[in-house]
This record gives structure tokens, sequence and C-alpha cells, in this order.
């Protein structure tokens, strides 16, 4: 640094110009390149041409000339400073007057967004939201706009084609005069092609009416009906579109003889076929049918009404069975205004108590259509086709949400060899239930079966999609229901100071799904969807597009671990080879190392395969990574390997162990289980007596259980009498007016053997007038205006004598089952009662008072009541309840 700066001034006294100047001052920071090399030389240096430095000081003058005519055009001009390497104060800066931006243009504020755009933007998040379709529809036909409306109701048919109240208000908003056509193309054609609706096909028909008044147009009008009684002719609710049509071809004008019998001929066939039909008004069309019969000749009437005679009672049977099954299927609406009716959505199912029904109700129902009730002949099979067909129809629009009944409809067009509209059906199914397991496999297996490999792909791909969007939705609220629950400290658990060093180093790098039951089972349904797609691509293209599909489960954070099992264990029984199941199964114990079944189906599949060194390694290596209560499974699976195939002294050892881990089993249990075969366990039915207690029970040892296979009780073994030992608990001290027990009872309590056989606690003996009601006022054993045959009754039949008596003959009864014996122990106790007490003297003398007409019509008057005295019987007494027990007796 030295010898750069003595250079400077030679560098400037070679020039020879002025002192100071801006120039030269920036001209001895422009560093030369002879300076640069021999900056740490101490010599000094050699001073430069005088033409080659007038040259260069030149040029560079030149360019520093024009920086400083380019800075004084700025606002502030730059401030000269000395040339001087002292230390300078920093130059404070100059406060620059603000410039004036240019004016920002002011946003517009948004318009708020209207009602009729917010729901709608909701009911495609929500579309099982049937008030808030409802509530769509009617904003839009409240604004009268056109569009808004068609919109609407496009919509909601998306959601719900083939709703009928739907399809007939928005025809109604296109049926004005400059609006026929949109009608008429493209939503007539559109509806009428699927809908089964009666409802619907009216409003065609009188459309088609309203249109044709002309009568050469009356050709038009009777195709019109006949289209529309092919396709819903066989409704029960079709009557009045039969009706229509009968009175349509009557009212039709004739020129000739010939033109009026073909006309009776028409009348005469439409007759014939709406009798037969189990139709609402079948009676009233069969007495206009033998009144038209009559009119035309009484000889024919007699012969065709006596041929029709059958099919007509038939029809009039089935109808009513008809009702009792359509009765539950279609509950009423809800209430609607009269301008606008409320427009009826099949709902998303939950599968509660009264959908279930719903649901089989519905089955029955096709079921008893499928069976043919109406006996309608081979020769006839269309009409029987297009009558199922209509049913199921029906069906598919009132449970869309339900893929059973899908499924039911898509077996039986199937069936009848229509395997076009069966695929159809499975699509539309489908479209209505994108999460259906049962419709995507069986639209998988038709395709398939088909050879359509290429779609059976897209099928899964789609079904998985379809299933991952909702596992990210489930997900998303869990984590928002707990992260609002997070932010309410919770009272009962203690917070512990959380350390200072305590950062985000002590999180996992890779944060582990929240365990949520709903999500796990979620989850396990998910791996089924993989599961069923990597059989499918092993038989249809082979090991290898199998292998390809597991590449893809893999890389899916939602695969459970199940997949990893059935992908491990077809690669073994395609391949017989070890090392790629094991392989695999290493693989999913790294990621779902916390899943014990898991590692207990791991270790069950190299038993199966009689790898017992690797499964020794894996059971020492896994089963100290589970607490005692997970662990069970490992250490039961490992027991029985051991307890069939390994010594005596291994065993023994492996009892020692485990009951370090589980101390509160008895060693019976091991001992029993080690001597057990399947279900065979002669121990326990034998030695323990647990075969003499199911026959006392009457269940057979197949349907019971086996208390030595339970892992999760304390005991090995329940006692004998199968009747839980209730708890002691202190009871309230004995009311004064109660009766202790007498000494004999407590004797034979101390006395008795084996578990406490529970009996109800008998009330004392009866005192004072309680007993009178029995003995009499004079020692008499019966009861006061009884009838003959109880003044006559034998002397087993009087009342119980004293309590004395009574305890001897309960001493020479028949043992109680133990069942009669549990069920006894498990009733309340009989101080628990509190309650009023009835007498059943009481209610008996009302009964025998009672006026009771005769059947001649006279009454008979009620017996005089009894007198007073010493034989008259007591008042009842309505004192305040004493409890039970307490010096009165109840009956």
């Amino acid at each position: 640094m030295d010898g750069g700066l003595a250079s400077a001034p030679q560098f400037a006294n070679g020039i020879g110009s002025t002192t100071h100047d801006p120039a030269t001052s920036l001209s001895q920071r422009v560093p030369d390149p002879a300076t640069e090399t021999k900056q740490d030389d101490p010599s000094p240096q050699q001073e430069l041409p005088s033409t080659d430095t007038t040259q260069t000081t030149a040029d560079i003058l030149q360019v520093l000339q024009k920086l400083q005519a380019q800075q004084s055009q700025s606002v502030t001009p730059p401030i000269p400073q000395a040339t001087s390497f002292a230390p300078q104060p920093e130059p404070q800066p100059t406060p620059t007057p603000p410039k004036e931006e240019p004016p920002q243009p002011v946003a517009a504020p948004e318009e708020p967004v209207s009602e009729w755009d917010a729901l709608l933007k909701s009911l495609r998040e929500n579309p099982h939201d049937i008030e808030g379709w409802n509530k769509l529809v009617r904003l839009a036909e409240d604004s009268g706009d056109l569009e808004k409306i068609k919109e609407a109701y496009e919509s909601l048919l998306k959601m719900y084609p083939n709703t009928w109240s739907a399809q007939i208000a928005y025809l109604n908003h296109f049926l004005v005069p400059g609006h026929f056509k949109f009608a008429e193309d493209h939503l007539f054609t559109r509806f009428l092609r699927t809908s089964p609706a009666v409802e619907l096909w009216k409003f065609y028909l009188t459309y088609i009416r309203r249109i044709n008044v002309d009568p050469s147009t009356r050709d038009i009008v009777r195709k019109a009906y006949e289209f529309a009684l092919n396709h819903v002719g066989q409704d029960k609710d079709s009557g009045e579109i039969w009706s229509d049509y009968i009175q349509f071809l009557r009212s039709g004008e004739t020129n000739s003889t010939w033109e009026e019998q073909q006309k009776m001929d028409a009348l005469r066939k439409v007759y014939h076929r709406a009798v037969q039909i189990p139709l609402e008004n079948v009676e009233t069309l069969w007495s206009e049918l033998e009144t038209f019969e009559n009119n035309l000749n009484r000889i024919t009437a007699k012969k065709f009404m006596n041929d029709l005679s059958p099919s007509y009672m038939q029809a009039r049977t089935v109808l009513r069975q008809l009702q009792r099954h359509l009765g539950p299927l279609f509950p009423p609406p809800p209430p609607s205004t009269p301008s606008r009716p409320y427009l009826y959505l099949p709902p998303k199912p939950t599968f509660n108590a009264a959908e279930r029904a719903l649901v089989g109700s519905w089955k029955s129902y096709l079921r008893w259509e499928e069976s043919n009730p109406l006996e309608i002949e081979e020769q006839d099979r269309n009409t029987f086709i297009t009558r199922v067909q209509g049913v199921y129809r029906k069906a598919v629009i009132r449970m869309r949400f339900f893929g059973e009944i899908w499924y039911m409809a898509y077996v039986w067009t199937n069936s009848i060899g229509k395997a076009d509209e069966a695929m159809n059906l499975l699509k539309a199914g489908i479209e209505a239930n994108p999460m259906s397991f049962l419709l995507n496999f069986a639209y998988a297996e038709a395709l398939e079966l088909q050879g359509n490999l290429e779609e059976v792909h897209k099928v899964f791909e789609r079904f998985l999609e379809a299933l991952r969007r909702d596992l990210d939705a489930q997900e998303a609220r869990i984590a928002s229901t707990g992260s609002s629950t997070a932010t309410e400290p919770s009272t009962s658990q203690t917070t512990e100071p959380i350390p200072a060093n305590a950062s985000f180093t002590t999180q996992t790098d890779e944060p582990k799904l929240p365990q949520n039951k709903e999500l796990s089972e979620k989850r396990k349904e998910y791996g089924l969807a993989w599961t069923v797609y990597m059989r499918f691509a092993r038989r249809a293209e082979g090991l290898k597009s199998a292998r390809a599909v597991f590449a893809q489960a893999r890389r899916d954070k939602w695969t459970p671990w199940e997949v990893y099992e059935s992908a491990a264990i077809a690669e073994y029984h395609l391949t017989k080879d070890i090392r790629t199941p094991a392989r695999i199964f290493e693989k999913a114990l790294e990621s779902f190392s916390d899943e014990v079944d898991l590692a207990a189906h791991y270790l069950g599949f190299l038993l199966s395969i009689n790898d017992e060194n690797n499964a020794r390694a894996l059971f020492e290596r896994v089963i100290g990574t589970f607490p005692a209560d997970r662990a069970r499974p490992l250490w039961e699976r490992w027991a029985r390997h051991e307890y069939q195939y390994g010594d005596l002294a291994a065993a023994q050892k492996l009892e020692k162990r485990m009951a370090d881990v589980y101390p509160n089993d008895p060693p019976i249990k091991r001992f029993a289980q080690r001597h057990t075969y399947h279900s065979t366990d002669a121990i326990a039915a034998r030695d323990l007596g647990v075969a003499i207690v199911r026959q006392s029970s009457g269940t057979s040892s197949s349907s019971s259980t086996n208390s030595i296979g339970r892992t999760d009780t304390q005991t090995s073994f329940p006692p004998i009498a199968s009747t839980p030992q209730p708890t002691l608990t202190p009871t309230a001290p004995t009311a004064p007016h109660k009766r202790a027990p007498s000494p004999e009872h407590k004797r034979r309590e101390s006395d008795s053997h084996g578990p406490a056989q529970y009996k109800r606690a008998r009330a004392s003996s009866p005192t004072g007038r309680d007993r009178e009601r029995w003995e009499g006022g004079h020692g008499g054993r019966r009861r006061y205006n009884s009838p003959g045959w109880d003044r006559e009754r034998p002397e087993r039949d009087a009342p119980p004598a004293r309590r004395g008596t009574r305890e001897q003959d309960e001493e020479k009864s028949v043992s109680v089952p133990s069942v009669i014996s549990w069920f006894v122990g498990t009733l309340p106790r009989p101080d628990s009662f509190d309650g009023p007490v009835f007498r059943t003297d009481d209610l008996m003398q009302v009964f025998r008072g009672a006026v009771i007409p005769s059947a001649t019509g006279r009454s008979r008057s009620p017996p005089p009541l009894p007198r007073g005295g010493a034989g008259g019987r007591p008042p009842p007494d309505y004192g305040p309840y004493q409890g039970p027990g307490g010096g009165r007796r109840r009956y």
C-alpha cells in the first residue's frame, strides 16, 4: 500500500495539470495495472513517458467529464471532496425533498357476492344439501332470469337426474310462446328417454294435446298415447292415462260403418289391455268394459268377459299386495306452498334404523316383482320385462345413493340378456356413488370379462382418487378439530413446563398421520382397493403388472400395511421365492414400526414357511418395541409355536418370561394352553367343570367361548356357576321397624359351600291386620266375600304358613340352575324398591264387586258390603308408605 500511495503525486505531477480538480481526485483512484503488480515493492516507481501519459490521461478526462455532465443534470449535484487519506467522518445524508409519485388508480370496491352465487358455490362443495337446492331454485325463480333458472335446474338435475318434480318445474318455464322449440328438442327429448315417472308422461301428453287440436292431428295424439303407455302403462298410477286414452278414442268422429267398427275394435283392444294390469282404477275400467261389451252384443260380451275374468281377478289380487308393498316406500313429502311444490331429493345415506328398514322394504318389493306375481305368460315376456325395468328405474331414482339397489338392477338386467343396459346401470351408479366398493368392483370385473383391460385401469384409478380425496378431507376435518380443541387448555391434564431447548428438534422428521378410528377404518378400506387392483393386474396381465401397481401403492401416503402383506404373500405363492416377500415385509416394518398386527402377521408368515431361525430373530427384535398390553398377540403366537414344535425346556422358559410380563395371568392358564389342540380343551371341560356348566346351562360346546384361550381376563377360569361376584357396598342402617333375619337363616348362609346362591330377600311375617286378611277375626282361613269355590278349597291351597314352616319347605326344594341363580343375583336388592305397595286383595275385591252386564241384558247388583264387627273386613290402610317390609305385607 505504501508504494501505491507514493506513486499518486508523481502520477499527478507528470501530467502537469492543475493542483486540485474533482476529475484529478477521481483519476488518482483509478487503479493502474503496473502499480497493481508492484504494489508490494517499496522502491520508487519510474515515470511514465509523457506522450503515453498525456494520451491516457486525456481519455480518462474525457470519460470523467461526461460522467460529471450526467451527474450535474441530476436533482442533487455531487459535493466535491478534498483528496485526503486521513480518516474522514462519514458524510451526513442530505435531506432530499420527497418525490411526487404519480397518483395510483383507486381500486373499485368489489361487488358483494349475491346470495344466489354464494349458495351455488356452496352446493358445488356440498352437493347433498337438499334444503340448499330447494332454496337455490326458489331464488332463481324469484329473480325471473331464465338463464339463472336454467343454470339452477341443470345443476340440480346433474346431481339428481330423473327427478320428475324438478323436470316438470323446469319445463313449465319454457312452455311459453317463443320457447317451445327448446322445450321439445332439448328438455322433453332428454327427460322422457329414461324417465319412469307417470306424472312426467301425463305432463307430456297434456302438452301434445294442447298443441295438436286440429282433427287432422289426431293420429299424432294417438301415437303419443301409445308411446306413453308402452313406457309406463304397467305402473299402477297410470290408470288416468288409460282412462284419458279411452275417452280420446271414444270422442273420435266416424263417417262410415267401417270406421265405426274400427273405432269399437280399438276401444276393445285398449280395454282388454288395461283390465289385466293392477291399476288403481282397474275395477272402474272393468265395469266400463262390461257395459261397453253389453251395448255391442250380449252374446259376445259374455264370452269376452269370461275369458278376461281370471286375468282381471289376478290383477285385483296383485293390486292389494302391491299397495302393501308400496306403502312404506313412498312416505308423504313435506308440506309445500301451492305456488312452488317442494322438490323431493333422495338424501345421503346414514344407514340408521329407518334407512335400513327402507332398503329392506325396497329389496323385498323388487324380489316380489321379479317373481312375476301377475303370472305373465312366456309369450308376453316383453310385457314382464318392461314392468320390472320400470320398477328398477323408479328404485334407483328414489334410492340413488344406495349401491345395493343399483347392483340388484344390474344383476337382473344382465340376467335377461341386456348386457349393454346392465353396464350403463353400473356406470350411472358409479356416477352417483363414486366411492362405492360394490359398484366399482362389479364394473371392473364386467369390463375384465369383456377384455377391456385399459378401461379397468381407469376405473381403479378414478376409484382410488375418489377415496384419496375423501381421506384428505377427513384428515383436514380431524386437524381442524384438533387445532380448535388444542387452543382450549384441558383441566384434566397437568401441564408440564417446556424446557428451553425443546424446540423443533424434538419432533420427528416425518409427521405421522393423525390417529382416528374412522380414519383408520377408511385407510384399511383404501388398502383393500389397492389389493383388489393388484389382483386384477396379476391375473389379467401377469406378475410384472402387479408389481407395477404395488410400486404405485408404495408411493401413496395413505397405503396401509395390509397392502404390503398382500403383495408379499402373492409373491411367495406365485414365485416360491422367500427373499422377495421377506424384503417386502421388512420394508413394511420400516414404514409401520408401530403396528403390532403387522409384526404378528410377519411372524406367522415366517412360521408358515418353516423359517424358524428368522422367525425367532424377528420375535426377539420386535417384542421389546411394544408395550405389554399391545404385545400379547406376539407372545401368544410364538407360544403356540413353542408348545407344538419346541421342547419342554424352551416352553417353560418362555412361560417364565411371559409371567414376568403378565404377572396377573394364573399359571394354570399357560399349562392348559400347552395341552390344547385347536378348540379341544379337556382340562377346562373335565377337570374344571366347564362341560358340566355347559350342559346345565343348555349351551353347546361349539357356541361357548373357551375361557382358556381368552387373553384379556385377569383369571383364566370363571366360577362354575358363571355368576359375577357382586361388590359388597355398605348399606344404610336398617330401619327400626324392619325385622332382623332369623338365626336359622344366618346359619344356613354360613354353612353353605361353594359360591353363594343369591336369593331375593323375603318380607317379614304378616302382623296385625295383614294377618287377619288370611286368618280372619275368628281364626278362619277364608277371605271375606269370597266365592263358594274359595270357601271350600283344600288346606293345601291356603296362604303360606309361618316363617319357620316356609323355611323347612325351602330346605327340601331342588337346587336352582346356575343360569337362574345368576339372573336372580343380578336383580336389585329388595330394600332398593321405593315405589307404592299394591294390595292384591283390594284389587280382587273391586273386581268381585264390579257390575258386569249379563247376556240377558239385566244387570246384577253388587254383593253387599260386609258389616263391621269382629268378623268384618278392616278398612284399607292409606297411611304413609313405610318402605318394603315396613309392617305390611305385599301380595
